[in-house]
């Protein structure tokens, strides 16, 4: 893959501005003269002398992308591991699901099972219905993503050991809580290095290696349906291993250690990705650095974020469709088990819509706008959740024998839909926001994702005595979620910005120039 344009040695000229405070006002593309020749922001560069999108940027973006494998296992292996198995009344020897007993003495029934297939059956429970800031501030991208991956592998290796039920809650919400850095810094991390035509696309890298690790966890779960604990100890294995041998050789971002002051690292790691995509930057090429008055010890970039109304106002937004998303695109996974179909195999056909989202979001963050494209895959997905409303009646079911499949066809494309707003909506926050916030924000899209997966169980519940009301509920929040959007701005091939000041800036200047 070939990057847009020729990379182009910009000259230095008599003319060029040097107010230091040009990319304070929102000057994201202008140079700066300095003492030993001329200065570039990154994105220039990226442009000019790295290429938009090289060797180099992809084998970077791989390797921190394969590291959402795991997180897809571990947000989704309770699909298995709390799934409800089905047991055997001794009066009669009739199969019952595991929801029909409660209230029964445990004499007058077993497991199909073993004890030791779900936490479900071998606890009998049948009655029962930070990372943002440290990676904009301290440790960086890489080392959060590192961390995270550590944590993660420990928490999950200590549930497999989880006594108890209530054991096991705290630490499916610490593994949870940790976890919680591994999309943000993935997708963070494989963006800023790109040019502005290519975001997009290489945004979608992660999803594809999501997509592999849900795909893994039929096949694992179904190799240990008969272990829930062998299954977290195995799926824990996985991101140690990459933490130890893989992520090592990815880079730190070159924006993030600009903003935190630290131009020579930002410059090596440049300068790395130019040798490797076979190029070479000016021996007399320097930063602009993006932040003025960096020594004022009153500066942080949390504080700042929560002080700038249009950045206030834009996270609210994205939160909210974040959260109808993620209440949509989880609660669709964790509903299979009210289509009446086999668990494996619906796991299965769900995990493989995921890869026609990842590949048709990528085309269409080439040729569309972020915005029409979020909404519209939400839209599309919210009315195949209300179609299976429909069809999930049993007037329908009793008319129309091949409704069973047809459900699980519109399903499917509901899915694929939902997922597509979901890596689209990931994407645009990664733009929405300057660098020196930007993972912060992420993660609050994150955090608002998850909390709209939190939400998704207690509507699957109630699909159990009302699959179609649970659908319903599923596809207004779906389209809400793409109508929350139109207050969102445009970003494709947008530049993006290192500090919320030159952010604020440059989008007054274009609303100015738009209205004049």
């Amino acid at each position: 893959m070939k990057p847009s344009e020729p990379p182009k040695l910009v000259a230095a000229s008599s003319n060029i501005s040097n107010d230091p405070s040009a990319s304070e006002k929102g000057e994201a593309t202008s140079q700066q003269q300095s003492s030993n020749g001329y200065a570039l922001t990154v994105d220039e560069v990226i442009e000019q002398h790295i290429g938009a999108l090289g060797f180099a940027q992809i084998v970077h973006a791989l390797l921190v992308s394969i590291a959402w494998t795991f997180d897809a296992q571990s947000t989704l292996i309770s699909i298995f591991s709390d799934a409800k198995p089905a047991a055997r009344l001794l009066t009669t020897g009739a199969i019952v699901e595991g929801s029909m007993l409660c209230g029964l003495s445990t004499g007058e029934w077993e497991w199909v099972g073993g004890k030791s297939d779900t936490i479900v059956s071998e606890w009998n429970l049948i009655c029962s219905g930070v990372y943002g800031y440290l990676a904009d501030s301290w440790f960086g991208r890489k080392k959060t993503l590192f961390i995270s991956c550590l944590l993660t592998f420990v928490t999950a290796l200590a549930i497999s050991f989880s006594p108890n039920v209530w054991v096991y809650a705290f630490l499916r919400f610490a593994n949870g809580f940790f976890r919680s850095g591994i999309g943000s810094c993935c997708i963070v991390l494989a963006t800023e290095v790109v040019g502005k035509k290519w975001r997009g696309q290489v945004g979608q890298y992660g999803f594809f290696f999501f997509t592999l690790g849900f795909l893994s966890l039929p096949l694992m779960g179904y190799l240990e349906r008969k272990s829930w604990r062998n299954l977290y100890r195995i799926t824990s294995l996985l991101p140690l291993g990459y933490a130890v041998f893989l992520l090592p050789f990815a880079y730190e971002s070159p924006r993030w250690l600009l903003v935190k002051g630290r131009n020579k690292e930002a410059m090596v790691v440049l300068k790395k990705l130019a040798r490797r995509n076979g190029k070479q930057l000016p021996a007399d090429l320097s930063l602009v650095d993006p932040i003025q008055g960096r020594d004022d010890p009153s500066f942080s970039s949390s504080e700042n974020f929560w002080r700038t109304k249009w950045a206030v106002k834009r996270i609210v937004m994205v939160m909210m469709a974040g959260f109808g998303t993620g209440f949509v695109y989880y609660g669709i996974q964790l509903n299979a088990e009210n289509l009446n179909f086999n668990l494996y195999l619906t796991v299965a056909v769900n995990a493989l819509m995921e890869f026609p989202a990842v590949f048709i979001g990528s085309f269409l963050l080439g040729v569309m706008n972020r915005r029409p494209l979020f909404s519209n895959s939400s839209y599309l997905a919210g009315i195949c959740c209300l179609l299976c409303a429909v069809l999930s009646l049993h007037r329908v079911t009793r008319a129309l024998p091949v409704s069973k499949w047809l459900q699980l066809a519109v399903e499917a494309v509901g899915f694929m839909a939902s997922s597509t707003a979901y890596d689209v909506l990931y994407v645009y926050g990664v733009e929405l926001f300057p660098t020196n916030v930007r993972n912060f924000a992420v993660s609050l899209l994150r955090q608002a994702f998850m909390l709209g997966a939190s939400a998704a169980p207690l509507l699957v519940a109630l699909g159990r005595e009302s699959a179609m009301m649970s659908f319903i509920v599923f596809g207004v929040a779906s389209v809400l979620s793409g109508v929350v959007s139109i207050w969102l701005r445009e970003t494709r091939n947008a530049p993006l910005y290192e500090t919320l000041t030159q952010q604020g800036k440059a989008e007054e200047m274009e609303n100015e120039t738009e209205h004049s």
